[in-house]
């Protein structure tokens, strides 16, 4: 069973930048998909940014342009960049990891389709 634990979060100025970690013990195969959903209170689980085995990616229009996913297979890591920030940005994150994926660009990433998440970090916006 794969365990997942996010780092990197932080409280940051508006239009600042974090990068975010997700650190994977156990192996992730070639044809998994690895995501980052946020959570705001109140809100529901976004998927915002998904990697196929492939390195095929996709973005949520909320983040697209801004943030950006990728990982290190050799380190077990998944990695976002997140870039000019906004004060809407402030949410719990998680990274989830789930079997037998193919990413299509454009398609909505359901966190009812990942069965692994991480214990999320915080990051906070202020304006």
């Amino acid at each position: 069973q794969v365990q997942l634990v996010e780092s990197g979060g932080d409280s940051i100025q508006a239009g600042g930048s974090l990068r975010l970690s997700c650190v994977a013990s156990g192996y992730i195969y070639r044809d998994d998909c690895m995501a980052w959903f946020r959570q705001a209170p109140g809100k529901e689980r976004e998927g915002i940014a998904v990697i196929d085995g492939a390195g095929t990616t996709s973005y949520s229009d909320s983040v697209k342009g801004r943030f950006t996913i990728s990982q290190d297979n050799a380190e077990n890591t998944l990695y976002l960049q997140m870039n000019s920030l906004k004060p809407d940005d402030t949410a719990m994150y998680y990274c989830a990891v789930r079997s037998r994926c193919k990413v299509i660009p454009g398609v909505p990433t359901l966190a009812s389709a990942f069965r692994t998440w991480g214990q999320g970090t915080q990051v906070t916006v202020s304006s």
